[in-house]
């Protein structure tokens, strides 16, 4: 049942109470990271942490081949939440600035949105349960504590970096899903399961909605925790 890949032994369901306690440790430890924020950094926290993640994306792939769900129309880590958590690893072992930069603001918008409104099928104890929420979290903790322990700067110029790195990306996913069939970034159609894209419009116009929301929410983010003493 813990690895398996039928999902009726133990469905999710959005804002039960497994769901809740998800939703109240991103709340708690996150508060809990910003009061001791001046504490000493750690550098084997943070290649451990880097290497759990690293684990933990080799076992869902492993996940996906014993069951027999992966394809490459949806397994690759493509998705938006894949790819903050492979950059989520690179600055846990590079503690390169420009990605901390662009995974706090792509990272943070799409790790919230999941958390919140997740499209997932398995719930509490299986595998996927934990892999799911274990990377979403870690990536928003992760940022804040680079933001506050290690003083990296969000600037007015990160929102402009992030929102590049999204549309240098686009047409790659694009053809990627017009290959292979995929619907990656959801630019083909929306979740089944009800998401934020509801309030987008209808497709194709949501795909230029996720586009304003996106440039919106790295802004939000820019005003409540960058430095608004410098551009760069």
């Amino acid at each position: 049942m813990w690895f398996g890949g039928d999902s009726s032994a133990a469905p999710f369901t959005m804002f039960s109470f497994q769901h809740g306690i998800m939703i109240a440790l991103l709340i708690g430890v996150t508060a809990a990271l910003y009061k001791h924020r001046r504490e000493e950094t750690y550098r084997k926290w943070e290649i451990s942490i880097g290497m759990s993640l690293i684990m933990m994306e080799v076992s869902y792939q492993t996940w996906l081949f014993y069951t027999g769900n992966w394809h490459v129309s949806h397994a690759l880590p493509l998705e938006l939440s894949n790819i903050s958590v492979l950059l989520v690893i690179l600055l846990l072992l590079t503690r390169n600035r420009l990605v901390f930069e662009i995974v706090f603001l792509v990272g943070i918008s799409g790790a919230l949105q999941a958390i919140i409104t997740p499209v997932l099928s398995f719930g509490w104890p299986h595998f996927r349960f934990w892999h799911f929420f274990y990377t979403h979290l870690m990536v928003i903790w992760v940022v804040f504590y680079f933001l506050w322990y290690r003083h990296f700067p969000l600037t007015l110029w990160s929102v402009l970096k992030a929102m590049v790195f999204l549309n240098v990306l686009l047409p790659f996913i694009y053809f990627t899903n017009v290959m292979f069939e995929g619907n990656y970034w959801f630019i083909k159609r929306k979740p089944a399961g009800g998401s934020l894209l509801d309030f987008l419009g209808p497709h194709p116009w949501y795909i230029l909605s996720m586009e304003v929301a996106a440039f919106v929410f790295f802004m939000i983010l820019w005003i409540l925790f960058g430095n608004k003493k410098r551009i760069t």
